[in-house]
């Protein structure tokens, strides 16, 4: 099973200008088994980047992988945090890094329930 992180390495940004493309590339790079996917080299974000992520690691995990997201850039995990789905996002995320985006751990969405 391919274990390379290049494969994704080539995106710059991950926005909705390039969303499907971004997608279809990772979703080509599951479906061969690849299950780790470095972003290092994303400069730029918006909220289709999360989306994105979340239907790789969905297809990864139907495939029966899990993900890894590797170098995730910080307004990446900004992103996932102000979402409250860094957790969701990649599972090699420690507790650290999915502490919300104001500085709270992340909530669940029952917590986010107004009465």
């Amino acid at each position: 099973m391919p274990d390379s992180l290049d494969t994704l390495q080539s995106l710059t940004s991950l926005t909705v200008h390039n969303a499907t493309v971004a997608l279809e590339q990772g979703m080509d790079a599951i479906r061969s088994g690849q299950t780790k996917f470095d972003l290092r080299n994303i400069k730029a974000v918006d909220s289709a980047a999360v989306s994105v992520m979340l239907t790789w690691q969905r297809a990864a995990q139907d495939a029966g992988g899990v993900l890894e997201l590797k170098n995730l850039p910080n307004n990446l995990k900004n992103l996932t945090k102000l979402y409250g789905v860094c957790s969701l996002v990649s599972s090699t995320l420690s507790a650290d890094d999915c502490g919300s985006a104001d500085g709270h751990a992340e909530r669940s969405p029952s917590d986010l329930h107004h009465h």
